[in-house]
């Protein structure tokens, strides 16, 4: 094998360009500063589309398909704290739910809204981030018509209601439409999305989910990761969501996992972790008073610090590591912190830095903190809030 600094620096190339594409674009704010009035917008014509009525929606992956980026083998080694490598004890498979994945900004078309057409960066960061997920759950992704790389920078699509993210946000909820009349059939569901697919869920669930008691009493988690989810300062609702609560202790069903990390307090002109930065328009939110934004630690619900569970893929199976992940338990740990306006998942190497410590996607600049790794650093723990959930749901059913 070769030295695990080496893995380290694999890991982060390949989440790096999922996350951002080819090459990331300056750090500059990806949809502008909101104003402090209005809450979270929903548009008025955004009925179901031709291909949504019709079943014919695009998916990325579904229990059915094969290949399926979002079964991709599990097998994983583990780097200790000692430096030594161990094979990861193999995930359990009881797929008790449907999860409805929903990838980040990955499209490096140059159009402003990505097409319908399955391209190979939709394919990687499935596998990076919701294959694990498939012991749990059954996912379900669907392609949909994302603000590209490029137009995230875009001044003239810094609204919430810009004729872009109005064609995103259409996109996903025909999929979300297609997904409810032909596929549920009645089964729980955890809904998982990252930085803008965090953004077009928190949409989806405010305009219309959480609004609707029996669609929001289909939801056994939501899993919503540099997306900025709000709440009333000082309560687990009253922000993005009237009636989904931020999850409060371990094995809750019908709750919110949302989350923001940084290793320290986010600089002045963050990009998440404040109200109204960052991906926030995309959502829809651009409210800014009266309102935190959510942390709710993955490794620990209930509260406190806790250590991380990674996983990242090695992307050299066999050259690197003789398995298609990397783990590192016991190398990380994580706490919410809130101070001023910031709210943050605050996420710290255990026992110092090290030669072999993983690259954790600061790279793009503090104001990005750790959002390209927000979900693979606590890979391992969600899999299991999800799993946790799952089960607590079906008990009250």
């Amino acid at each position: 094998m070769r030295p695990a600094a080496t893995v380290a620096a694999l890991v982060a190339a390949t989440l790096l360009a999922a996350c951002t594409g080819p090459s990331a674009p300056t750090p500059a704010e990806p949809t502008g500063t909101a104003s402090p009035t209005a809450t979270v917008s929903a548009p008025a014509s955004v009925a179901p589309t031709p291909s949504a009525r019709a079943g014919r929606n695009v998916w990325l992956c579904r229990p059915d398909r094969r290949p399926n980026p979002c079964r991709f083998d599990q097998t994983a080694t583990a780097l200790l704290p000692d430096g030594e490598f161990h094979p990861e004890p193999p995930q359990r498979q009881h797929p008790l739910a449907d999860c409805f994945y929903v990838y980040p900004t990955v499209s490096r078309q140059p159009a402003r809204n990505a097409d319908l057409v399955v391209h190979q960066e939709e394919r990687d960061v499935a596998r990076a981030q919701a294959s694990r997920f498939s012991s749990v759950c059954r996912v379900w992704a669907p392609v949909y018509r994302q603000r590209t790389v490029a137009d995230l920078f875009n001044p003239a699509d810094r609204a919430a209601d810009s004729e872009a993210n109005l064609i995103a946000f259409r996109s996903l909820r025909g999929a979300w439409h297609d997904y409810l009349a032909h596929h549920n059939h009645g089964r729980p569901v955890v809904v998982i999305g990252h930085s803008q697919g965090a953004a077009m869920l928190i949409r989806l669930l405010h305009t219309e989910v959480d609004r609707q008691p029996r669609e929001r009493r289909l939801i056994a988690l939501a899993v919503l990761l540099g997306g900025n989810v709000t709440v009333a300062t000082g309560r687990t609702t009253g922000g993005s969501f009237d009636h989904l609560p931020l999850c409060t202790r371990p094995a809750q069903p019908r709750c919110v996992i949302a989350y923001s990390s940084y290793p320290k307090l986010p600089p002045s002109g963050a990009f998440f972790g404040r109200p109204g930065a960052g991906v926030s328009l995309l959502a829809g939110e651009t409210r800014t008073a009266g309102v935190d934004v959510a942390c709710v630690n993955p490794a620990a619900i209930g509260g406190g610090a806790a250590p991380l569970h990674p996983f990242f893929p090695s992307k050299a199976a066999g050259d690197v590591v003789p398995t298609p992940w990397i783990s590192y338990p016991g190398r990380f740990e994580a706490a919410c912190h809130h101070q001023g306006d910031s709210t943050w998942l605050g996420v710290r190497t255990v026992g110092g830095s090290r030669g072999d410590d993983p690259p954790l996607g600061d790279s793009l600049g503090t104001a990005w903190g750790y959002h390209v790794v927000d979900l693979t650093i606590a890979l391992g723990d969600l899999v299991a809030d999800v799993d946790a959930a799952v089960r607590a749901y079906r008990r009250l059913s």
